[in-house]
């Protein structure tokens, strides 16, 4: 199945928000509670928001799993990381041996973890345990010409929808959405760039945590980047900034949160790189929104500018900076205890509590 993008468009037209009669039943049940009014927060929020996404289908345990998208840049030949681009595929490998952090959270709070290789530059013939759906081995120099074809584009937001249909079908409730690939911060930061207006000094991060002068260069390559490919160009629609300055991975991620939208999944962005497949999938069909909740907020200074251009207010504020779906998946028992609350609290009428005068 590879989506074209006029496919891609009759999708996103079938995409429905979530039902807003169903969110105001939720929070008129919310204040049954025993508790006072709103007293318990976000957590409120969550529980409404869950409540209609899954149409009233709530119940605990939730069948959780997170989607690790892997893919290199080739914008990694300018010096804009502090790793070298071997490290994808390297990471790869430990995602599969459990060696990973998000391995350890995923183990603790019972998420399955899958992980997919949409565009790493090696070979992994065939090993176990992956989920093989290269597209290329890693983009092109983006700051030389588009980081990849519409039709590689195009492959890989299959690759994406494919996973979540897959999601679906195998009983997943709630997903994650995280991402291993070298590089890919200067592709999110050129993203948020053409996606908000910011200026690439306000998007572009240290990334894996590069040098002061280290950063100064990426930003003059996010802007030499920008200027190739939007300064004299109108087109600015979201599948022209994926092919342009894109990675594979972002691309399968913003496939796949489309796919799960339409499948009625509760979808847990993780952070910088994860939201701006998000922020892509939104540009290209706005219900979408409704279905994202924001694990947390990194360090990255362009995954702020994403959240306010997203409105979305993340779970989670803890200083981190990782990625792999980390974040994602340590707000998952927090939407999970906000659920509890909503289906096991009594109400004051069954407790028999007085209310509020």
């Amino acid at each position: 199945m590879n989506f074209k993008a006029h496919s891609i468009q009759d999708l996103a037209r079938r995409i429905e928000p979530p039902n807003e009669l169903l969110r105001q039943k939720a929070r008129a049940h919310l204040d049954t509670l025993t508790k006072p009014l709103g007293s318990l927060g976000r957590l409120e929020d969550l529980a409404a928001q869950v409540f209609a996404i899954r149409q009233e289908a709530v119940a605990l345990p939730m069948t959780k799993g997170v989607y690790v998208f892997a893919a290199d840049h080739g914008i990694t030949a300018e010096g804009v990381s502090a790793y070298p681009s071997e490290v994808t595929y390297q990471m790869v490998l430990n995602f599969l041996h459990r060696g990973a952090a998000v391995n350890i959270l995923a183990g603790l709070h019972h998420v399955d973890i899958s992980v997919v290789d949409v565009g790493v530059d090696a070979d992994f013939e065939n090993i176990d345990g992956l989920l093989h759906h290269k597209v290329s081995r890693g983009t092109y120099n983006m700051l030389h010409e588009a980081a990849m074809t519409q039709e590689q584009a195009e492959q890989a937001i299959s690759t994406g929808l494919k996973i979540a249909s897959d999601a679906a079908a195998a009983g997943k409730k709630m997903i994650a959405i995280g991402e291993m690939g070298i590089g890919n911060t200067t592709s999110a930061s050129a993203i948020t760039c053409a996606l908000t207006g910011a200026t690439p000094e306000k998007a572009t991060g240290r990334g894996t945590g590069i040098s002061a002068d280290a950063h100064l260069h990426k930003v003059a390559i996010v802007r030499a980047v920008l200027q190739k490919h939007f300064i004299d160009s109108a087109d600015v629609s979201p599948l022209n900034i994926l092919s342009r300055v894109g990675g594979l991975e972002i691309a399968a991620m913003t496939g796949m949160i489309l796919g799960a939208a339409q499948q009625s999944l509760v979808v847990v962005i993780d952070g910088f790189i994860s939201t701006a497949a998000a922020a892509l999938a939104v540009a290209i069909a706005p219900p979408v929104a409704s279905y994202l909740i924001a694990g947390h907020q990194s360090e990255e200074p362009g995954h702020r500018l994403l959240l306010d251009h997203l409105r979305i207010t993340p779970v989670l504020s803890l200083g981190m900076r990782l990625g792999e779906g980390t974040g994602a998946v340590l707000a998952m028992p927090v939407i999970e205890s906000a659920i509890a609350l909503y289906t096991q609290m009594a109400t004051f009428a069954s407790a028999g509590v007085s209310g509020a005068s």
